[in-house]
């Protein structure tokens, strides 16, 4: 039998790998901005068409390796979902194509701010569309957020739109995400295969009308194309290795590490112009998600005290059962933890 001290220290290298895991995601879909331009001469839709075509063939491999094959005939069955994956296959598509063209167009930090907001427009969608109500901070930072939006449209001159349209993309194909019920790989795959088709198709017209640059800029061109499909699956599988080994509340601060580091290559390597403006829209969107954040986390700790003291309720009311109560020991102590007040806030 192993020793009582096994287990904490068991979680705690989980905790610590599941740390890497999140570090390695983020931090690759925050240098990202680096990889597209080495792409050129190819147009963002050619560089699109071959992430759609090498991240199916990257998601292939990876299902046969983990031989999770039978989610694929229960879903064929069902043309509800079929639909949502079709729905999550389009938002993504949107999203990638405008995030690409962002990054080769030198607009890596407007690029930055959709994923800035990200979290905000997920929170109008709770509202909007579940029917979720609001605790007073998060009023606040949606309020503080959409005076941000109006701020940078003073400074770029126009609608920030890369932003918003990264943003509510994203936050599109999260919603529907969570409508499918399949896992992170198997999402994907089912996704990547939607766009196959019409990708490849792209690519063979592209090739005919002597338009592909991936049989023409050589074989080190063709190859980074083609790892395209690497440079997406990457991070999603560290993704999902570390989501089963972290707390919600620390994936969740997480993600606030690749817009940064976007942010920070637009600015000190792509060099693009940051006036006093855009530092104001910045610095309040910057102040929503903190507002966002210390309510996500005084909430969850709040949770947990919650469950805590309705656990500690239920063993003091176990422990003081009379053994001649002909009332059932059980059905006591599950009462003693009904009477935890539910009512309150969590």
């Amino acid at each position: 039998m192993g020793s009582s001290g096994e287990a904490p220290a068991r979680a705690a290298g989980e905790a610590r790998l599941g740390l890497l895991y999140g570090f390695a995601a983020y931090g690759s879909w925050g240098v990202i901005p680096l990889f597209w331009p080495l792409l050129e001469p190819a147009s963002p839709a050619e560089i699109l068409a071959n992430r759609m075509v090498w991240s199916l063939v990257a998601c292939v491999l990876l299902l046969l390796v983990l031989r999770r094959w039978s989610w694929i005939r229960p879903l064929l069955r069902e043309p509800r979902r079929l639909a949502l994956v079709t729905g999550a296959a389009a938002t993504i598509t949107v999203n990638w194509f405008v995030y690409i063209w962002a990054v080769n167009s030198g607009h890596v930090v407007e690029a930055a701010l959709g994923y800035f907001i990200n979290p905000l427009v997920s929170i109008a969608f709770g509202v909007l569309l579940l029917r979720e109500r609001l605790r007073g901070l998060q009023w606040i930072a949606v309020a503080v957020g959409a005076a941000a939006v109006v701020v940078l449209t003073v400074g770029y001159g126009r609608l920030p739109w890369i932003a918003l349209v990264l943003a509510f993309s994203f936050g599109t194909y999260g919603l529907i995400k969570k409508r499918i019920g399949l896992e992170g790989v198997e999402s994907f795959a089912a996704e990547t295969a939607v766009q196959f088709l019409p990708a490849l198709v792209f690519m063979l017209v592209l090739g005919a009308r002597g338009d592909s640059t991936f049989h023409t800029e050589g074989v080190g061109h063709a190859l980074l194309l083609a790892s395209c499909g690497v440079i997406t699956a990457f991070p999603l599988i560290c993704f999902g290795a570390a989501a089963v080994r972290l707390p919600l509340s620390t994936i969740g601060l997480m993600q606030y590490l690749a817009p940064t580091l976007q942010f920070v290559l637009g600015v000190l390597y792509f060099r693009e112009s940051m006036p006093a403006e855009r530092w104001a829209g910045f610095l309040l969107v910057w102040l929503a998600l903190a507002l966002l954040t210390y309510d996500a986390l005084r909430t969850a700790r709040r949770g947990r005290l919650e469950l805590r003291r309705a656990a500690a309720e239920a063993a003091r009311a176990a422990t003081a059962v009379d053994p001649a109560d002909p009332v059932d020991p059980g059905a006591k102590a599950g009462g003693a933890a009904q009477a935890a007040d539910p009512a309150r806030p969590v």
